[in-house]
């Protein structure tokens, strides 16, 4: 099976990137990826002060998906996550929700080992692996970092983007230019400190091109239900859009009037919060199959 090395990377998605590999549709493959902070941080003694942020949340690709053309979706499915013996976290003044209460920056190295993250000699985490960034090139004359979410997928920092989900993100050019990163062993909706349990690791995914059912933003399936994702300067800005995502999906999929896929939404939706840290918010609209009569996107 194909492996992708970190050997290339991207710190912007954006479509003047050259692609530096190449996949068939319907092809799987392994992405190997240094942590969020490309490897800076290698014991307690550096800070997240000390290192090139610039740098950070860098991304393997861009990947040429051979049959992706512009206003096709890619599905991304997530067949494996594997990990490094540890991860790290940082503290830093302003970092995070409670940012404000934090005096000095500080390094927590963290060993990964039997399916836990060791936080202290009394506290084990079970793992809960999830990739931060994948996303693909956006619409024409935007150059957006790695770090940032949006509607070409990027920072998403959902926890759902895991082991038996499917990401389908839109292509805006030939290939997709697809790019993935930033794993994170464990974290919690929010991203509320502004990290997860950073680690380098590798991914097994198969990509695939769909012709029949183009989106504007991410989503996500799992085996029962979708989430409609959303990334704006507010969560105001972030709920409306996948609320309104989710509302026009009801009227195609179930033949629904707007008002009724309104009330259906209400009745059995939820809105969920992704993460609050990056430069911009994103959340997610849970919609469950019912009953199957949703089989898929």
């Amino acid at each position: 099976m194909k492996v992708l090395s970190n050997e290339h990377v991207i710190y912007y998605f954006n479509q003047e990137n050259t692609a530096q590999f190449q996949v068939e549709d319907g092809e799987t493959f392994w992405v190997e990826t240094d942590d969020c902070y490309s490897g800076q941080i290698t014991d307690e003694s550096v800070k997240r002060p000390d290192i090139d942020i610039s740098i950070m949340d860098c991304s393997v690709g861009p990947i040429f998906v051979h049959g992706a053309l512009p206003g096709d979706t890619l599905c991304v499915e997530i067949l494996a996550i594997q990990f490094a013996p540890q991860g790290v976290m940082v503290t830093s003044k302003g970092l995070g929700v409670l940012g404000e209460r934090i005096e000095q920056p500080d390094t927590k190295i963290i060993p990964i080992r039997d399916g836990f993250a060791y936080f202290s000699d009394s506290i084990r985490l079970p793992l809960t692996p999830m990739i931060g960034v994948c996303g693909v090139a956006p619409k024409a004359g935007l150059n957006i970092h790695c770090a940032v979410p949006g509607d070409h997928g990027g920072n998403l920092d959902t926890k759902l983007i895991t082991v038996g989900s499917r990401l389908y993100l839109p292509v805006e050019q030939e290939g997709a230019g697809l790019a993935i990163g930033d794993l994170h062993a464990c974290m919690g909706d929010g991203e509320l400190s502004g990290t997860g349990i950073e680690t380098p690791g590798r991914i097994c995914i198969r990509t695939t091109v769909r012709h029949d059912r183009p989106i504007s933003r991410p989503v996500i399936e799992t085996r029962d239900s979708l989430y409609f994702l959303a990334s704006a300067a507010t969560l105001d800005e972030a709920i409306h859009t996948a609320v309104a995502d989710g509302a026009s999906f009801l009227q195609e999929k179930l033949s629904l009037n707007f008002p009724d896929a309104y009330r259906l939404l209400s009745a059995t939706c939820d809105i969920q919060i992704s993460q609050v840290v990056n430069d911009w918010k994103t959340v997610r609209l849970h919609c469950p199959k019912f009953d199957t009569k949703i089989e898929t996107l």
